[in-house]
């Protein structure tokens, strides 16, 4: 998946380089600055590697959130057994989490469309400091939006099936454009959708997260399988990149739940902005 993005290894240990691409998906994957697009500029200098890196480190990233989110994960699975989960932001627990499964199914469903059709943009520096700028201002704009919709409607924490519904297609649009951020596209689809409570919708958008990367990675583990690529892979290095992936992870989603308590995303936005015009500036086009 990376391997046009990549200049040739620059002299450095397999190690030190997975662990940097471990800490990279980590802070990245869940922060609204997309880990897609980091990877990508990371491994032009760093070097390219195996399908199956790539996954485990996302595993990694996704293994965090499940750890954080531990209880509210047991919530929800009691809720759906025995209906007597309690609730969640102030909505029934059990119709909380069928609005994670359809989120989910939605998502699903419009990704195997998107991936028969064969839709994918090149994964080279343009298009993906383009996405990190669009996304920037996009961000900004959605962002004063979002205050506006939360003036008018006051705090509100529930999940709606439009928001739901929503959520579940941003996920494909993001999944689609490389440095968009998934994170980033579902948190303010929820937040102009009517869940003005930034962090109701940051732990909805992460929850459906949680699936549909398992989904992801499954996905891709069953290609790599049927096209033999698992062999050959440097297992201590991956090792450690997962690890690391996870540690970073879980301190980064940590700290950005108690940022949002206080802060806007502004800043994330503007460095976005500032890292895709870097891009567009210093790296050749087509790169």
């Amino acid at each position: 998946m990376l391997r046009a993005f990549a200049h040739p290894r620059p002299p450095m240990t397999d190690t030190l380089a997975a662990v940097l691409l471990g800490v990279i998906e980590g802070i990245t994957e869940f922060l609204p600055i997309s880990s897609t697009g980091h990877l990508l500029i990371a491994e032009r200098w760093l070097g390219a590697r195996s399908e199956l890196f790539n996954v485990a480190i996302q595993a990694g990233a996704i293994l965090a959130v499940v750890l954080i989110y531990r209880e509210r994960l047991l919530q929800l699975a009691r809720s759906v057994l025995t209906r007597d989960g309690g609730s969640v932001h102030g909505q029934p627990a059990r119709d909380y989490a069928w609005k994670l499964a359809v989120a989910f199914l939605v998502t699903a469903v419009l990704g195997l469309v998107v991936k028969k059709l064969g839709f994918q943009l090149p994964e080279t520096v343009t298009p993906v400091a383009w996405a990190l700028v669009i996304g920037g201002v996009w961000m900004v704009l959605a962002e004063w939006g979002a205050a506006r919709r939360a003036q008018a409607l006051g705090e509100r924490a529930t999940i709606t099936w439009t928001v739901a519904l929503l959520v579940g297609i941003a996920q494909v649009v993001a999944g689609v454009f490389p440095g968009t951020s998934r994170s980033a596209a579902t948190i303010f689809v929820a937040l102009l959708a009517g869940t003005t409570a930034r962090v109701a919708a940051t732990e909805f958008a992460f929850l459906v997260g949680i699936p549909t990367m398992f989904a992801a990675t499954a996905y891709e583990l069953l290609s790599l399988y049927k096209d033999g690529k698992l062999g050959g892979e440097d297992w201590s290095a991956l090792a450690i990149a997962f690890v690391v992936a996870a540690v970073t992870a879980f301190v980064a989603v940590k700290w950005l739940l108690r940022y949002i308590q206080t802060h806007r995303f502004t800043a994330f936005a503007l460095y976005r902005i500032a890292l895709g015009g870097a891009l567009l500036l210093l790296v050749p086009a087509g790169s």
